[in-house]
């Protein structure tokens, strides 16, 4: 997920508060998908 979401280390060490952005976007992601796959089927 965060090589397809362009999550890198220059982006890391360029604009960090992006970075974190995009991971807290994957990890809310991946909590919907566990959510929905898993707790509510």
């Amino acid at each position: 997920m965060k090589r397809a979401q362009g999550i890198t280390e220059p982006l890391k060490v360029e604009n960090q508060l992006e970075w974190v952005q995009r991971l807290n976007n994957i990890k809310a992601c991946v909590r919907e998908i566990v959510n929905e796959e898993i707790i509510y089927t």
